[in-house]
């Protein structure tokens, strides 16, 4: 399993949040995601100003193996896209914690603090495989 970043938090689907100064976060999937997910051939990106609810499936990848859901790690509004994804969704795979998918603003920016640290989410591997 490769470092995970310390800065970030994650979710039990495999999603990471990374804060910005601004209060939004960006969103997007581990390398353990990835790595299941395989090569990645389409990503389909949620609708900017989109009002979502934590939880919710939000965006869609699509993987020589597979199509998985995103879900919204927390509540709030889709503010960016990655729009280099339409074209380039292999991105998320050579660089999966560089490679945000979009950007929320969080309705409750103390939820993000409920999301699991890099510890949590080592563990949850763990307890994974």
């Amino acid at each position: 399993m490769s470092e995970l970043p310390r800065d970030l938090r994650y979710t039990q689907n495999h999603e990471w949040v990374r804060r910005r100064e601004d209060g939004s976060v960006e969103i997007g999937i581990s390398d353990h995601a990835q790595e299941q997910l395989g090569d990645l051939v389409y990503v389909e990106l949620p609708e900017t100003g989109r009002k979502v609810k934590g939880g919710e499936a939000i965006a869609v990848l699509e993987s020589v193996k597979a199509a998985a859901d995103l879900y919204a790690p927390v509540a709030g509004e889709v503010v960016e896209v990655n729009e280099a994804l339409s074209s380039q969704p292999e991105r998320i795979n050579q660089d999966p914690y560089g490679t945000f998918i979009f950007v929320l603003r969080p309705r409750d920016p103390s939820e993000v603090d409920g999301l699991m640290d890099a510890e949590g989410y080592a563990k949850l591997l763990r307890e994974q495989d």
